[in-house]
């Protein structure tokens, strides 16, 4: 399978300026060093491992920090593939101890503390984190703790309950889960990718056809409610007082990421079908022409502007190991994805020359230098970048449960949690605000932001 593939790692920074680069990605020891250096900064800005700090969690949310609860769970996960790519064990135990701190008293990442901003995508985010451990063999919990692969069925089940789908719109996950939250009445791609994304890796490592099953029928559901078109764009959501009608065409790579990967999975586990590699190619070519021009990793909807949320910050980062991923799952798309994901990379680390340390990550790759920005977002998108670079390693590709996998699964996760039924319903008050999104923007801005459907 990787034989006939390039290697990556043997590349070189040709036909860009690197007079003022910090990092090599020349060799497969550059390219370690440089991911090395790269999580290092990123670890800075977490604090939970210190003393009378919560684990698992980054500064936030808002106003108490910058980070939303969801994007700890999916920087564990970046970690996770970093040590997958590189070896190196330097943040397993923090890793496994974060997973495992915020997994809640059902074992489905529904911890009570993150409630007022608990979205389906969210929860998403952590499960997904826990069925990349689960694929890639991270070290499992000791015997008494939840395992990975049963964190990654406890989300499911959740998400699959009945509680969390209802006829309007013909179906569909809402954005958040209690019907008191802000953004309650609005269903999104994010929320359904995600739960996409989990069922179809479900079920390849298992070989469970329900996980299929439900994976198909959010396909089905997102093609017909007009989420993803013809053309295969993805369209960020709609309100249910509306059917569904209101349409926002703002489009952002992690919505077409999550798919890619989830759909590589879908062709996987089916033997190549004709129709999830037709749906596959498509939707890799739709997510290449759209957020990578020149080869390179590119936010459109807010990159120019600089009006980038902190949530927005970190999509590259995702779509790099999504991507990448979707190489080993469906090897034949690897001539057309690989060589981007290298071009972007090394755009990408022509940004790390920032004032924090002289290697600060900035945001914007196209500009080839370092940008002003920085944060958790910054860092995670250029260490997915790096690091997948040597995804075309032997021995690296996600397992299954016949294939090596050693993670055990539990089908009755979740079933003992919080349905949030039992909550108020949702009054015209509620409703009103839940329309408006929690962030600010510019005013050029505001008009493609309109009723966005990922920020808490």
């Amino acid at each position: 399978m990787f034989s006939t593939l390039p290697r990556l790692a043997a590349v070189a920074l040709l036909g860009v300026d690197v007079a003022n680069a910090v990092y090599s990605v020349a060799t497969v020891a550059d390219i370690k060093q440089t991911s090395a250096d790269i999580a290092f900064d990123m670890m800075q800005y977490y604090k939970g491992n210190l003393s009378g700090q919560t684990p698992g969690i980054l500064p936030g949310p808002p106003p108490a920090g910058d980070y939303y609860w969801w994007e700890a769970g999916a920087m564990w996960g970046a970690l996770i593939d970093y040590w997958r790519f590189t070896g190196d064990e330097s943040y397993n135990k923090v890793v496994t101890q974060a997973l495992l701190w915020q997994v809640g008293p059902g074992q489905d990442y529904m911890p009570p503390n993150v409630t007022a901003s608990l979205g389906n995508d969210d929860q998403g985010f952590w499960g997904m984190s826990a069925m990349t451990a689960a694929e890639n063999n991270f070290p499992d919990p000791p015997p008494d703790q939840p395992q990975w692969l049963g964190l990654a069925q406890g989300v499911f089940n959740t998400q699959a309950n009945p509680d969390r789908h209802d006829d309007t719109c013909n179906g569909g996950l809402r954005w958040q889960i209690p019907p008191i939250n802000n953004g309650y009445d609005y269903k999104n791609s994010i929320a359904n990718g995600c739960f996409f994304n989990l069922g179809a890796r479900l079920a390849r490592y298992t070989g469970n056809q329900t996980y299929a099953d439900w994976a198909e029928k959010t396909w089905d559901w997102m093609r017909g409610v007009g989420l993803m078109d013809d053309d295969y764009n993805i369209h960020d959501g709609a309100h249910v007082e509306t059917n569904c009608t209101d349409i926002n065409g703002a489009q952002f790579s992690y919505n077409f990421g999550v798919f890619v990967l989830g759909a590589a999975h879908m062709y996987n586990y089916t033997d190549g079908s004709p129709v999830w590699k037709d749906r596959l190619d498509k939707l890799v070519n739709a997510t290449l022409v759209r957020f990578f021009p020149d080869g390179i990793a590119y936010e459109p909807a807010c990159e120019d502007a600089m009006s980038c949320t902190t949530d927005m910050l970190s999509f590259k980062g995702y779509v790099h190991r999504w991507l990448a991923t979707t190489t080993q799952i469906a090897p034949h798309t690897a001539p057309v994805i690989l060589p981007v994901l290298k071009t972007s990379a090394e755009a990408a680390v022509l940004t790390c020359t920032g004032e924090q340390n002289g290697r600060t990550c900035g945001f914007s790759w196209k500009k080839k230098k370092y940008d002003g920005s920085h944060g958790v977002g910054q860092q995670m998108n250029a260490l997915g970048a790096v690091s997948s670079l040597l995804v075309d390693q032997p021995g690296k590709a996600p397992v299954t449960n016949s294939t090596g996998g050693t993670s055990k699964g539990n089908p009755n996760a979740g079933s003992n949690s919080d349905s949030f039924m039992h909550s108020k319903p949702m009054t015209t008050a509620d409703k009103a605000g839940a329309g408006i999104v929690t962030f600010l923007l510019s005013a050029s801005a505001l008009a493609t932001f309109a009723w966005m459907g990922f920020g808490k």
